[in-house]
């Protein structure tokens, strides 16, 4: 496995990223509608070629896997594809956030209890809930920051 900061965001790279994205949310943002993955679908090139530090991993093949995006300290974005889920990839690339790019707070969909979980088990805590997201739809975030006892890893 291969984990690097994204210097050229290539067209076909944002498209295998886009892929990676929807094989993620298909298996665990159970929440969503066919209609609400496809209209988030059309935003989500831009924000992996907006964020400040996109971060991507890729198999021993060379095919991305999973990515993490980083603004100021906050986690914007962290997606594994379904068959890449369970193998410890999620917790190598927050260990990555936390330590290289200062990773101390996250947004996660409330319905999303397993990612709600995972970050809780890497360190993370809530402090804030909100009934509509940053777009205004009504999907429940949970804003969690990095606890100060957290246990470095």
């Amino acid at each position: 496995m291969r984990i690097y900061e994204v210097q050229n965001r290539t067209p076909e790279l944002i498209n295998n990223l886009l892929s990676v994205w929807e094989s993620s949310v298909r298996a665990t943002h159970l929440f969503l509608s066919e209609s609400e993955i496809l209209n988030i679908r059309e935003y989500v090139p831009e924000a992996l070629s907006g964020v400040a530090h996109l971060i991507a991993a890729e198999d021993e093949t060379g095919v991305p896997v999973a990515f993490m995006g980083v603004e100021n300290g906050s986690l914007e974005m962290l997606f594994i594809a379904a068959e890449a889920r369970g193998k410890g990839l999620g917790r190598q690339l927050i260990e990555k956030g936390i330590n290289d790019y200062s990773i101390n707070r996250l947004a996660v969909n409330e319905q999303n209890p397993l990612a709600r979980g995972f970050y809780e088990h890497m360190g993370f805590e809530v402090y804030k809930r909100t009934d509509l997201d940053e777009q205004g739809n009504p999907y429940l975030l949970l804003y969690m920051k990095l606890s100060e006892g957290r246990q470095t890893t």
